[in-house]
């Protein structure tokens, strides 16, 4: 079987877990030829996605010139199948998806799919985010492509819900793949109810052959640990009025933060506001052995999201023995048993999440390694990447007959 993967800008740092779910998929003798639209060659700098961006295809480096003429090569081979898909173009330009010329631009990438699809005998394409990559599937399979299916994540893809057309792709795809229950649940408002039977849970997953024994829990005083992207969905302004909060009560606790963005202006006046200069520390952007680094050096992982899929890093924590506090959104809950594993919080409270700090910090040293260990044992008993790929094999095969 070879199939291709799509997505729309490929490798990123934070898209680690589908090159996990591809190396582990190519593991079970499937060839998988990685398409993206575009790349990100200046924020790469893990081995291991520097080589992935040399395995991938990106198709907009084709040059717009040679994207419209195999679009209208298409248009000269097979004009009834050019037509269906202006059709659907013009149809999701006036529901407000984008502009009339952009689904045109998808409509040549999903013309240069095919073609490729065609000239590397593969048998179907799977799109991450059910969002414009798997617009371009659509169009491709109109145009004569291969059978596609999909994988939503969230929550992009449930923001505007009108607009991303998620019954549309479904109708047109053999499966969708969501990443928890409350993904298979979103699927379910926004599909016809007789496609509900192409919608399958498929966890993200981490290759557990290389998490070993965990490091022990660190001695001394709480020190959390918050991994992600500085905006305002991942809640990390809320978690830094909620950590000063904790840390009026207790000066003791410490707090870590991994990765960068838009609020690093707020997060620095916070801590200089509130003079935790020597509480916070700022780490960076890191790749996955800093990463894992970060979470190892703590207790416990602190989630503040808005809104979220099912994040990977929680994955990654509870894979290191770690406990975690997270807010009580979306997928979250079907990982996270409160005090079993971590704890919960409404989001947006920062008082609940201040107070949480504070519980975590008065508990023994013992009970959080016992709740490391029940954390470690769930998502190794949930989120094995090669029983996700092994599953998604399976419909592949029965997708390509």
């Amino acid at each position: 079987m070879r199939i291709g993967y799509l997505i729309n800008t490929y490798p990123r740092p934070s898209h680690s877990f589908i090159r996990r779910e591809i190396a582990a998929i190519e593991a079970q003798g499937v060839e998988i030829h990685r398409f993206a639209m575009r790349g990100d060659r200046a924020g790469l700098h893990d081995p291991a996605d520097l080589a992935e961006h040399e395995r991938t295809e990106r198709i907009l480096e084709a040059g717009g010139a040679r994207l419209l003429a195999g679009l209208s090569r298409q248009f000269a081979a097979s004009p009834r199948q050019v037509g269906q898909a202006m059709q659907l173009a013009r149809q999701r330009a006036g529901a407000g998806e984008s502009s009339l010329s952009r689904q045109i631009i998808y409509m040549a990438e999903g013309a240069r799919i095919a073609a490729r699809a065609r000239d590397l005998a593969l048998t179907h394409i799977h799109a991450h985010f059910g969002t414009n990559s798997t617009r371009v599937a659509s169009y491709a399979r109109l145009l004569g492509g291969p059978r596609f299916s999909f994988t939503v994540h969230g929550p992009e893809e449930f923001d505007n819900i009108a607009a991303q057309d998620l019954g549309g792709k479904l109708a047109l795809a053999e499966f969708c793949a969501t990443v928890s229950s409350f993904g298979r649940s979103q699927m379910y408002r926004w599909v016809r109810p007789e496609d509900w039977n192409k919608v399958e849970v498929i966890h993200c997953g981490l290759a557990l052959e290389r998490w070993g024994d965990p490091a022990p829990l660190p001695r001394g005083p709480l020190h959390m640990v918050a991994v992600g992207r500085f905006a305002e969905q991942k809640g990390f302004g809320l978690l830094m009025r909620a950590f000063a909060r904790a840390w009026r009560h207790n000066p003791a606790l410490r707090l870590s933060l991994v990765g960068d963005g838009e609020l690093r202006p707020q997060i620095i006046d916070r801590i200089a506001a509130e003079g935790m200069a020597e509480a916070v520390t700022l780490l960076g952007w890191q790749d996955e052995a800093g990463v894992r680094a970060a979470i190892n050096a703590a207790h416990v992982l602190v989630t503040p999201s808005f809104a979220e899929g099912l994040p990977v890093v929680i994955m990654e924590a509870m894979a290191c023995a770690r406990p975690v506090i997270a807010t009580y959104i979306a997928g979250i809950p079907e990982l996270i048993r409160p005090g079993q594993e971590g704890w919960l919080v409404p989001a947006g409270d920062a008082d609940a999440l201040a107070d949480t700090m504070l519980l975590a910090a008065l508990t023994g040293h013992d009970q959080l390694t016992r709740m490391g260990m029940a954390a470690r044992d769930r998502v190794r008993a949930r989120h094995d990447i090669n029983e996700s790929a092994r599953r998604l094999v399976g419909l592949f095969s029965r997708a390509t007959g």
